[in-house]
């Protein structure tokens, strides 16, 4: 039997949250012995982080080799090994390669996998750490014609970084980016998937928006070239993860010289994939004159044969290696249940990030998205709330779970977006005011109550600070009206 090797704090998990977590740790108890059980030979590092305002925070995710790591801090062992099982009664955990650790405190950081459309099938790929952006490079390399599934973050950022290549995508929705959006400021992102410079318009003063949503099974197809600089053409009725910024290192080019070809397949979902075998008597096989080596058949009636599918439709939490045996309790979305200690339900065992499910009483203002500054920021409590249990000492609610917060960027517009943005929760009981400058900004504020509660704030608006105290103060702004956004009022200054 191996012998047990022991630590007083272990961390699983080489991503943002896990080293988050034992940078935290190994800084507050530089004399206790860490240990970091990653399955592969680098890490996630955040790199050049800036707090912005009260709760939101810019920063960028470097991968690292691991030694950088062990180098800054003595105390720390990093194992590379992926964990076998977990036996939380006798505080062991065993790795793949037969290794056995003891911990005093466990914290489980083990990130979240793409929730592919289906298994072991070549022509579909999930994208979610660097070997699969590796993957997916290599193939568009290649590729005239892709599918891109999926309405969330990875989706939305490669229809738009995509060259080369035609991009059928398929939504479920009746607009895109329906995870951050509503339809208001997918109408104003829109065309941006067009080359065409968009006209600037002087905003209205009487905040108000329209949208034009697609009927069902109908598409939209945004076509940008550079050689021609034309407009595209238009609507038409024939149908551990990476970081923020993972795009950006990377050459995202197929093999077709049109710069950029989206057509967009509104309220859809894949009814069946298609092999080469399969598509004897399917359409999609001449439909260009040439056979494809696989077809998405939609539910909207319409078949696309191309070269390969990415399956963007979400991420399943990776609790599996550490479930059996156990007593876990887990959440409706198979996340790992985590108290407002970041505790589990069984004793000394901790997680965070993308694998646990936040299940105390939130703040009306907050709510869970698996996103990098959310993974960060429950890297970084939980570290605490571990130190705060060893030295008995009690820790109070970090002040980032009051007030959803976050900065990213889509369709190269800044995006931020602040608590209730969507009005999640709210049902009706609730009011928008929007400013829309074509090609510039979108603004958006959710009222409740006279109060704002949520806002959008796509382009360079310099309001993020200025909404933020705001919605934590919840002032009531009942006798401001629409006046709110009025262009010609310097709200930075009025509420000063």
């Amino acid at each position: 039997m191996a012998a047990r090797e022991k630590f007083s704090f272990v961390v699983v998990g080489g991503g943002i949250a896990g080293v988050t977590c034992v940078e935290q740790l190994s800084s507050q108890l530089p004399s206790a012995d860490l240990a970091l059980i990653t399955a592969g030979q680098h890490v996630k590092t955040v790199t050049n982080y800036k707090q912005v305002s009260k709760t939101l925070e810019e920063f960028n995710v470097e991968e690292q080799a691991s030694s950088v790591l062990e180098n800054k801090y003595p105390n720390l062992t990093i194992v590379h090994s992926a964990v076998q099982s977990l036996h939380t009664q006798s505080h062991t955990l065993e790795t793949v390669d037969g290794r056995i650790f003891h911990y005093e405190k466990l914290c489980i950081c083990s990130g979240a996998r793409p929730k592919l459309l289906t298994v072991n099938n070549p022509n579909v790929l999930g994208i979610r750490d660097t070997d699969s952006a590796q993957e997916f490079q290599k193939r568009l390399s290649e590729a005239r014609r892709i599918v891109v599934v999926g309405n969330g973050g990875i989706a939305l950022e490669l229809v738009f970084e995509v060259e080369g290549c035609e991009v059928i995508w398929a939504v479920k929705d009746k607009a895109i980016g329906n995870t951050f959006f509503d339809a208001g400021a997918a109408q104003f992102l829109i065309p941006s998937l067009d080359a065409s410079k968009p006209e600037t318009l002087i905003p209205c003063k009487r905040p108000r928006y329209t949208t034009e949503e697609a009927s069902v099974g109908a598409s939209h197809t945004f076509t940008a070239d550079r050689n021609l600089r034309g407009r595209g053409s238009g609507p038409t009725e024939s149908g551990s993860a990476l970081g923020p910024d993972w795009h950006e290192g990377i050459i995202l080019k197929g093999a077709q010289e049109v710069s950029r070809r989206v057509s967009v397949e509104y309220e859809c979902e894949v009814e069946k994939i298609i092999s080469t075998d399969e598509q004897l008597n399917c359409a999609a096989q001449t439909e260009t004159g040439r056979s494809w080596p696989v077809s998405v058949q939609l539910t909207n009636g319409k078949t696309f044969g191309c070269d390969f599918v990415v399956s963007a439709t979400g991420v399943i939490p990776n609790t599996d290696p550490f479930l059996h045996g156990n007593n876990f309790l887990l959440a409706d979305d198979g996340g790992l249940r985590v108290d407002d200690h970041m505790m589990t339900s069984e004793p000394d065992v901790f997680a965070a990030g993308d694998v646990c499910t936040a299940c105390w009483e939130h703040s009306p203002l907050w709510q869970q998205m698996r996103l990098w500054t959310q993974a960060r920021q429950m890297g970084w409590y939980a570290a605490h709330c571990m130190v705060a249990q060893v030295q008995h000492e009690p820790i109070e609610l970090d002040f980032c779970f009051e007030l959803f917060a976050h900065i990213t960027k889509f369709f190269n517009y800044k995006v931020v977006l602040l608590g209730k943005f969507n009005g999640q929760g709210l049902g009706s009981d609730h009011e928008l005011l929007v400013r829309c400058t074509k090609g510039q900004e979108y603004v958006k504020v959710v009222l409740h109550g006279g109060r704002m509660v949520g806002a959008v704030l796509i382009g360079e608006t310099d309001l993020e600070e200025t909404f933020e105290n705001l919605i934590l103060n919840q002032m009531d702004l009942t006798p401001y009206g629409e006046d709110l956004l009025n262009p010609d009022v310097d709200i930075e200054d009025y509420f000063d």
